[in-house]
């Protein structure tokens, strides 16, 4: 492919996606028939088998786009930069139909034949690495296990949105995160780096 043509083709495959997402938000998997996604994205038949192969490959890659709307908001490090990524998170799920999709996607998958834990697995991955880090500048307390604490993290935020999502469409959710914070540091952290950790939820707004 010419340089062009690659640049149009990504164009292409990020409305898609794009696209997708918003009439998965709107109407959960079973509900997202292809000629909605394709006359909301404005492109051809052939271009979304080109890029994603079927419905359910589509599907897949929204749920497995989630990092890329949150990582690059990102400029901290350590348990700081894991507090900012749950932050960022909630404020997202607000407003962007792309996270929002691949959590819903993600969370209801069962109900069309899904059982890929690929998008928790990523998550857990990420957030483990900000914990070796928090190791490495010694951040948290003894003995702690930076994949046990990963892995309960996400679960705990899978949680927290959901009750969110149910009690207030989740306009509480940022306020919910904090709260989530603040009855876990005190388990994994030390006390002066509880102290100089910003838990402001207009963190998740930034960028």
């Amino acid at each position: 492919m010419t340089r062009p043509t690659q640049e149009r083709a990504l164009r292409t495959r990020e409305v898609l996606l794009r696209a997708g997402a918003e009439v998965f938000d709107e109407c959960g998997y079973a509900g997202a028939g292809i000629n909605r996604i394709l006359e909301r994205a404005q492109v051809t038949a052939g271009a979304l088998y080109f890029h994603f192969k079927s419905k359910e490959g589509l599907a897949r890659a929204v749920m497995s786009a989630q990092p890329a709307v949150i990582e690059p908001r990102l400029n901290s490090r350590g348990l700081q930069r894991l507090v900012d990524i749950t932050l960022v998170w909630a404020h997202e799920l607000q407003v962007n139909a792309l996270l929002r999709a691949g959590v819903r996607l993600s969370v209801e998958q069962g109900s069309f034949g899904l059982r890929d834990a690929s998008s928790y697995l990523g998550w857990k991955e990420i957030m483990a690495e900000c914990l070796h880090t928090a190791v490495d500048e010694n951040e948290l307390l003894p003995a702690t296990r930076p994949e046990d604490i990963a892995e309960f993290l996400v679960g705990a935020c899978t949680g927290v949105q959901l009750y969110s999502q149910l009690i207030s469409d989740r306009a509480d959710l940022p306020r919910r995160t904090v709260v989530m914070w603040r009855m876990l540091l005190p388990g994994i952290a030390c006390p002066e780096t509880i102290a100089r950790i910003d838990l402001d939820v207009t963190r998740g707004e930034a960028g």
